[in-house]
């Protein structure tokens, strides 16, 4: 097991391993004392890994109970939020008891949101299952919803006490989920490793991605440690995502957040070397890891309904919006336009995609 620190306003580890949920109630323990658990989980992964972690946590001394929902994002709700802190309230947890977020990152935002916010915040630990949450969300303390007008537009700062990540529940993944993982490795490796844009552009789905995570988790606790609320450097994280976003709004969600991330990172990518602010070639490279690891590039919607719904981004500041683009793989940067400008770069980075 590999374990490493956030140094965040709130210090935590983040646990990296095979097996570790078996583990779970040990190490929650060393984080806070038994209490009452309410694990939160969709209904899918509470059939592959509820019971282990609840039988984990009692033989820790912690009393369970599990919340379950149905599976994905279009449960990422303010109702479904509602329920939840109902829930947790019809069973009378308290401020010294914990929530523990078993699941992808849908999971991950809604149980880190309701104990940001419920009886003015509790404790709470992410337990990733998917390579996207263990990459990404479950790491650095950003909980949110999606509003009708957009995604993650409600939500909150609210670090984990601990991050156990289990890698061996990759393999139950389906090749679309880890593909959809894949695309936030893509984005650390365009902010700051070409070694490991080439090792996924050269393995595909089949990179062992139990040692490509740990650089992953270190290039964000980096980022979270000078800019832990996003005022700053932390906003190169959301390469790929204002477009990204707009994608899968427009989807009612069917398109996976990675998927639409990738698509994001093309299409910006590809505007960023035409605009003269991206080395030659980039596009290409980005192109090739993406085909590798079998996710989209393009979308079929209009320029025009993307910049739309992608102004409804919360990285809008009056009539401003930051975009991240890349300069070469390696380095990206903060871009700010006027919303006018979006429209234009979007065009640009969609003309002649294939």
């Amino acid at each position: 097991m590999q374990r490493m620190n956030v140094h965040a306003d709130r210090p935590y580890e983040v646990c990296i391993g095979n097996g570790l949920l078996r583990q779970a109630g040990e190490l929650v323990r060393e984080v806070h004392a038994p209490c009452a658990v309410a694990l939160v989980t969709d209904e899918t992964v509470a059939g592959h890994y509820g019971d282990t972690v609840a039988q984990s946590l009692a033989q820790s001394g912690f009393r369970v109970e599990q919340y379950r929902f149905a599976p994905g994002e279009r449960s990422k709700n303010m109702e479904q939020l509602s329920d939840l802190l109902e829930w947790l309230a019809e069973r009378q947890m308290g401020r010294g008891d914990l929530i523990a977020a078993l699941g992808g990152g849908v999971t991950g935002d809604l149980a880190g949101f309701a104990a940001s916010i419920y009886q003015r915040g509790i404790a709470y630990v992410q337990l990733p299952t998917t390579l996207l949450a263990a990459a990404d969300s479950s790491v650095g303390g950003k909980t949110a919803v999606n509003l009708h007008a957009g995604k993650n537009l409600a939500g909150t700062f609210w670090q984990p006490a601990l991050v156990i990540c289990d890698c061996n529940t990759f393999g139950t993944l389906p090749r679309g989920e880890l593909a959809a993982g894949a695309a936030e490795c893509v984005k650390y490796a365009m902010l700051g490793s070409r070694a490991l844009l080439e090792r996924m552009t050269r393995d595909g789905l089949n990179t062992p991605w139990e040692e490509i995570l740990p650089a992953c988790i270190d290039q964000k606790a980096d980022i979270v440690e000078h800019d832990e609320r996003e005022n700053g450097v932390r906003q190169l994280l959301n390469f790929g995502h204002t477009v990204g976003h707009a994608v899968e709004l427009l989807s009612g969600y069917t398109i996976r957040h990675g998927e639409g991330v990738a698509v994001g990172m093309a299409i910006l990518t590809r505007a960023a070397e035409r605009m003269g602010i991206c080395a030659r070639g980039v596009t290409d490279e980005l192109t090739a890891v993406l085909t590798a690891l079998q996710l989209p590039t393009t979308c079929a919607y209009a320029p025009e309904r993307l910049a739309q719904a992608a102004l409804g981004d919360k990285k809008r500041r009056g009539d401003e919006i930051t975009l991240v683009l890349p300069r070469g793989v390696g380095e990206c940067i903060l871009h700010n336009v006027k919303t006018a400008e979006l429209l234009p770069i979007i065009r640009l980075g969609m003309e002649g995609a294939v």
